[in-house]
This record gives C-alpha cells, sequence and structure tokens, in this order.
C-alpha cells in the first residue's frame, strides 16, 4: 500500500473525507459528486417520466378500463405504503442531520429505522402481488381476471411495469442506505465528511418522490 493511499485509508478512520489527488480542493470534490448525483438523478426523473406519459395516453385511450381496474387495487395497501415512505423519507433527513452535527449513534439508528421502513414497504408490496395473482389481475397475456373491458390487461401491465420498477429502485436505495450505515457505525462518516450519507438520502429521497406520483395515478385516479 502506498504511502498516500495509507493517509486515506487513516483519514477516514477519522471520519475526514478523503481528498482524491485530482481534485485541487475538498470543496471541488464535493461539488463535483453533488453534480454527478443530481445529473444520475435527472436520468432516473426521465425514466419514470416515460412511464408516466405512457400511463396518460393509454388512460385516454382506455378511460373505462382503467378507471374500473384502479378500483381493485388496494387503497388501505397503497396508503399505508405510503405513509411508510414518506416516514423513511424524514427519517433518512434527520439522519442527515444528525451526522452534521457528529451525532453518529443517532444517525445510525434512523439510518435502520430508514431501512426497516425499506423492508416494511416491500413487504407490503409482495402481499399486494400476491393478491394480483390469485386473482389472475396480470399483465398482458396472463391476464384472467373479471374485468372485461377492453385495456384492462393493459391497465396491470403498466401497474406491475411501474411497481416492480420502483420496486427494483427501492431495493437499490436500501442496499445504498445499508453501505452508509456501515460507514457510519465503523466512524467514517461525521461532520467534516458526510457527502456519501447525503447522496445516498438524496437517492432516497427520490424513491420517496417516485412513489408520490405512483400513488395518485394507479390507487386514486
Amino acid at each position: 500500500m502506498s504511502s498516500s493511499d495509507a493517509h486515506a485509508d487513516h483519514a477516514l478512520e477519522r471520519g475526514l473525507p478523503h481528498h482524491a489527488h485530482h481534485f485541487e480542493t475538498q470543496a471541488q470534490q464535493d461539488g463535483a459528486v453533488r453534480l454527478g448525483m443530481w445529473l444520475f438523478l435527472g436520468t432516473e426523473v426521465l425514466l419514470f417520466a416515460g412511464l408516466f406519459l405512457g400511463y396518460t395516453v393509454y388512460r385516454h385511450f382506455y378511460h373505462e378500463a382503467f378507471h374500473e381496474a384502479s378500483r381493485h387495487l388496494s387503497l388501505a395497501f397503497g396508503t399505508t405504503n405510503t405513509i411508510v415512505l414518506i416516514t423513511s423519507s424524514l427519517s433518512v433527513a434527520l439522519g442527515y442531520d444528525a451526522i452534521k452535527k457528529g451525532n453518529q449513534k443517532r444517525a445510525a439508528a434512523l439510518l435502520v429505522f430508514t431501512i426497516i421502513c425499506a423492508l416494511g414497504f416491500l413487504a407490503i408490496k409482495s402481499m399486494e402481488y400476491a393478491h394480483k395473482f390469485e386473482v389472475g389481475e396480470l399483465p398482458g397475456k396472463w391476464y384472467h381476471a373479471d374485468i372485461t373491458a377492453p385495456g384492462a390487461n393493459l391497465y396491470f401491465t403498466i401497474y406491475f411495469l411501474a411497481t416492480g420498477l420502483h420496486a427494483i429502485h427501492v431495493i437499490v436505495g436500501m442496499s445504498v442506505l445499508m453501505w452508509v450505515l456501515k460507514g457510519v457505525v465503523q466512524g467514517k462518516y461525521g461532520p467534516k465528511n458526510y457527502v456519501a450519507f447525503e447522496l445516498g438520502g438524496l437517492y432516497w429521497h427520490l424513491v420517496d418522490l417516485v412513489w408520490i406520483f405512483l400513488f395518485p395515478l394507479l390507487y386514486l385516479i
């Protein structure tokens, strides 16, 4: 191991940021990684925006079928998951505030709570999926439910595509927060080194924001 690598590892152990050699200052490095994350989040927004646009177009052509099919979703499950994600978004924000103030124990506890919320969301979604399989409200050619209006199978295709893609993002976000949690527990993050926590929290907020759009589109309208 080179002396620069050893110095970087020692800095991380003390909760100090690692200043990469190709950046002139720490502020420049932090600005670059924040810009990179915002650009990445922008591509994620475009991805889901395409889904929302497709949903809007098909709902226009199959309004009656989409309206009837949406009544077959569990409003209780959807509302509960919305509350769970909003709560998790608050907890990760409070954790970010705690790590900036040097309270690693509180930050770690809030991250654990956020991860539990993510697991709860996935558990509720899996129960909802199980019911869809039971009653045949499935995408495409696998559809064999009672709704006979043209376009009903298309609604559930969009439902599984949108919520399934969102669930993948929940899993990715939860994995990122687990990685951040490991760093917090090991003392790598603190008042002088919290950018990783900040970026993980930003990604989680995107996950929450997407669901806030999905919930009314699929469950309420």
